[in-house]
Formats: C-alpha cells, sequence, structure tokens
C-alpha cells in the first residue's frame, strides 16, 4: 500500500475524479449560468450584465444577432454544459465511451466559448484535457468495485 494508506488503483482513478470535478465546476459556473440569459433574452430581448461591467455571452456571435437566434445558441450552449457533466460522470465511474464523449464535446466547445466570448473555460479545457488524458488509461479498465 503507498504512503498515502490509498490503495493503487484508487489512486490511479484520480485524474478521472478530477477531470469530473473540474467539468462540473465548470458546468456549475458557465452552463448554468445560460438559465438567467435565457430568461432575460425571453423578458427583454437583450443580453443581461454582468454586475454592469459586460453583457454576458456577448462574442462575435452576438453581433448582429436576433434574439431568437440568441436564445438558440444560449439553449445549445447549456445542453451542451449538461452533456459535457454526464460524460463527466461516465469518466468519473470509468467508462471509456464517456471519455470518448469528452474527448469529441471538448472541440464544440470551445467553438462556443469563442463564440460567446467566454475566457475563463478555455483554461478550464486545457486542465479538463489534461486530466482527461491522463485518466486515459484507467477508464474502461478499473475494476466494477472502483466505479461506485
Amino acid at each position: 500500500m503507498p504512503r498515502s494508506g490509498r490503495p493503487e488503483a484508487e489512486r490511479a482513478a484520480l485524474p478521472a475524479r478530477a477531470f469530473a470535478v473540474v467539468t462540473w465546476v465548470y458546468v456549475a459556473g458557465f452552463g448554468s449560468a445560460s438559465v438567467p440569459v435565457a430568461a432575460s433574452l425571453l423578458e427583454s430581448g437583450q443580453l443581461p450584465s454582468f454586475f454592469g461591467v459586460f453583457r454576458m455571452l456577448a462574442g462575435p456571435w452576438s453581433v448582429g444577432a436576433s434574439p431568437s437566434t440568441l436564445l438558440m445558441l444560449t439553449a445549445g450552449f447549456f445542453v451542451l454544459t449538461l452533456t459535457a457533466a454526464w460524460a463527466a460522470w461516465l469518466v468519473r465511474h470509468g467508462s471509456r465511451a464517456g471519455a470518448v464523449l469528452a474527448f469529441v464535446l471538448l472541440p464544440v466547445e470551445a467553438l462556443f466559448w469563442y463564440g460567446l466570448s467566454l475566457p475563463i473555460p478555455w483554461l478550464l479545457g486545457v486542465a479538463r484535457l489534461l486530466l482527461l488524458v491522463a485518466a486515459w488509461r484507467t477508464v474502461g479498465a478499473r475494476p466494477a468495485a472502483l466505479r461506485s
């Protein structure tokens, strides 16, 4: 048993767990922000302001876009982040399919980060990618007892 007191297999699962936590933080912080943005679009037809500093999700895609287009983009981003959260849950539970899904979703998410001018998710995306690469050798190969 390693010095930390954790079995080796459990230590090998740490990147998958860290990937899931970072993804869930990202989804909670940015994906969930889509809900009040959508509400504002429905109510006023405008993107809301973030404490008077800048308009939320106002990137290159929002220039000249109608409120209905912005609403569709916001809803698409929300669904995308929920799917990323589900993929993270799958990875956390040892699913190779979840890891493949997460790899596929990252470039699509990056398009939204650019189009909606979201600077912080780029940093979280790099961390998620590195953690996912580190977790790759353990997903799909862990004993069932560690997947719970």
